[in-house]
């Protein structure tokens, strides 16, 4: 199987050259899943929120979660993608996954339960923004069930988001959320960054921050499964 790795040294010169040469325009929102699967590896991605429900709002721009959720997600796909791993998205729009007329929390998290269970992937990734009643708390942080595996790549994900997002490090945590639960894969749910903060919500609304993130995440998770396909897992 072949993977592109890249030490975690290397990232932020790695960034300013991918960054420097893609473009930042969103993936079409009609993608679902990808045409390749050339190393064998499927990751689900579940974009928080949608529809109704838009999650938490930027403190200055009143920008919803949701909408820069999917717009990471995408990006994170892309980048997967193109090296070769097959990817599902629990949702592909602004609208809630469930679809429907009327909203149901219930239904739209059952539905991606469904998504995740149908695609058996070798990892969850959930992408949420976070927020706190104070307003100069930052950073970027990684959440995890109580599976080895799942503390592993949220580790892995959280030393990256250490090095090229945060001003201060932060640990990853284990976190009581339904779709680090709801099934029995390996899943982690990155909390990108806080909309409470003025500073950071500047960061998250532009295209090119998203994919920074996005980059990093995939960067991070990339390297998990290169040491465990090479035996220093």
């Amino acid at each position: 199987m072949a993977f592109i790795t890249i030490k975690k040294k290397t990232v932020i010169i790695a960034l300013a050259i991918v960054l420097a040469l893609v473009a930042v325009a969103a993936t079409a929102a009609s993608v679902i899943t990808s045409t390749r699967a050339d190393n064998g590896i499927t990751i689900v991605i579940d974009a928080g929120h949608g529809g109704a429900d838009g999650g938490v709002v930027g403190v200055s721009t009143g920008t919803k979660e949701s909408d820069i959720n999917l717009s990471i997600s995408k990006y994170l796909m892309k980048h997967l993608q193109k090296n070769g791993y097959n990817v599902v998205l629990t949702r592909s729009d602004a609208g809630a996954v469930n679809g429907g007329i009327k909203y149901s929390k219930r239904e739209d998290m059952r539905a991606r339960k469904n998504a995740v269970r149908a695609a058996a992937p070798d990892l969850v990734v959930s992408v949420h923004c976070n927020s706190y009643p104070v307003s100069s708390v930052k950073g970027a942080q990684v959440f995890f069930a109580t599976s080895a595996l799942g503390e592993k790549f949220a580790s892995t994900v959280q030393s990256y988001f250490n090095e090229v997002l945060n001003e201060k490090p932060r640990k990853a945590a284990v976190g009581d959320y339904y779709i680090l639960n709801c099934t029995e894969y390996p899943s982690i749910l990155c909390e990108c960054g806080f909309l409470s903060s003025p500073a950071e919500e500047n960061l998250l609304i532009t295209a090119s921050y998203q994919e920074k993130v996005a980059y990093t995440i995939y960067t991070a998770i990339n390297s998990v499964f290169y040491s465990q396909t090479n035996g220093n897992g």
